[in-house]
């Protein structure tokens, strides 16, 4: 028989959890950290508008779920991805400057997520539709988001 020690594995995933609680920022020049920011946020409407072709009957209805899941943990990220606070890329300053609103509003994304998730795996299209618009991505943007002109 095989014996496994466990203190070496204990101490190896010890390691990687610290790693993944690490900050980005300790890996990451600034731009890093912007270019991260953006890659999360377009993940986060790729999948938003992956749902949008799917309930308007463009895309496989069956889909749903998988982009609502794959959705809810994008948003999960997000705030990872703002919490270094640095300035610059699609962000306005107010992000930083009202970051106790912006924060908020991310968690709120994140309930909403969580709930397009669970209701695209339990009710299907007909009941992710409604439950779109509750993501709030018009609002932050609106308000906190560079427009392009």
């Amino acid at each position: 028989m095989i014996r496994f020690n466990r203190v070496p594995s204990l101490l190896w995933a010890a390691a990687v959890l610290a790693g993944t609680l690490l900050p980005l920022r300790s890996f990451a020049d600034d731009q890093d950290v912007r270019d991260y920011r953006s890659h999360v946020m377009k993940s986060m409407g790729e999948q938003l508008a992956a749902l949008n072709q799917i309930v308007t009957g463009k895309a496989p209805a069956a889909d749903a779920s998988v982009h609502a899941q794959a959705l809810r943990i994008t948003a999960g990220l997000a705030k990872v991805a703002f919490t270094e606070k640095v300035p610059g890329g699609e962000s306005k300053p107010e992000v930083w400057a009202r970051w106790d609103d912006f924060s908020k509003r991310l968690d709120d994304m994140v309930a909403a997520a969580d709930d397009l998730a669970r209701t695209a795996r339990q009710g299907g299209v007909a009941a992710v539709a409604p439950k779109l618009n509750a993501l709030g991505c018009q609002g932050c943007h609106g308000e906190y988001l560079v427009q392009k002109k």
